[in-house]
């Protein structure tokens, strides 16, 4: 069996890990011999600047200022992530990786030339800034005030877009554009048809 390679990107708040997770649970109802497993690149990062060493404290320091996280730390969690985990057999579903060009790229290298997988799917869940601010600001939580939204958007216009539009322009790549701004189980419906459509 060809591992498949589902890849979540978007602005902060349009719904990548509510998505990812009902597409891990459609792909189990339809494989339930292959195992899945969940990349998420920001998970990984706040459970290592729990750790005690200077490089541990230094990116808790970035977390804490409200800052992105280097290129360099993000490929190490996830590549730490596919040398540890991958066999070669299981689905991926990475949620938010990547967060910039240089680290699509890398990426690229791991799933094009290290492992061949075949024509990963991206996934974009397109969403405006304001639906996005409105989204964040309702799950209420402590650490998100719309400056520091507005900071993250910043990000994704400077930072993740290139990335998308590249993956876009990618023929490697099947690159599926999905209306963000509808009811979950509207989006997850339109994530089916256009991914399952062959």
């Amino acid at each position: 069996m060809d591992s498949q390679v589902y890849i979540f990107i978007g602005r902060s708040g349009c719904g990548k890990g509510t998505q990812a997770k009902l597409l891990m649970e459609e792909l189990k109802k339809r494989e339930p011999e292959r195992e899945i497993l969940y990349l998420q690149t920001g998970a990984l990062i706040r459970e290592f600047i729990k750790g005690e060493n200077y490089s541990a404290r230094r990116a808790k320091e970035i977390y804490d200022a409200g800052d992105r996280q280097p290129d360099f730390l993000a490929v190490n969690m996830w590549s730490n992530f596919f040398l540890e985990r991958f066999t070669g057999k299981e689905t991926i579903v990475a949620d938010g990786t990547p967060r910039s060009f240089a680290e699509a790229h890398m990426l690229d290298t791991a799933l094009n030339w290290m492992y061949e997988i075949k024509n990963p799917t991206v996934v974009y869940l397109n969403v405006s800034d304001d639906w996005s601010i409105k989204h964040l600001l309702a799950r209420g939580r402590k650490d998100d005030n719309e400056a520091d939204i507005r900071e993250r958007l910043r990000w994704f216009e400077t930072d993740v877009r290139p990335a998308v539009d590249w993956y876009r322009e990618n023929n490697y790549y099947r690159f599926v554009d999905i209306n963000g701004e509808q009811k979950i189980e509207e989006v997850f419906a339109e994530l089916q048809q256009k991914i399952f459509r062959d």
